[in-house]
């Protein structure tokens, strides 16, 4: 049972990071962006 929930959602974590990727990328970079003109 354990191994069916898990399974589940790893697959709704990827299908999740395919549609976001993207989207948290530009968050990261824009953070970096932040980041580095801070310090």
């Amino acid at each position: 049972e354990y191994a069916l929930i898990i399974t589940l959602i790893a697959i709704v974590v990827i299908l999740a990071m395919n549609f976001l990727g993207p989207t948290i990328g530009n968050v990261f970079s824009e953070i970096g962006n932040t980041m580095t003109t801070v310090s």
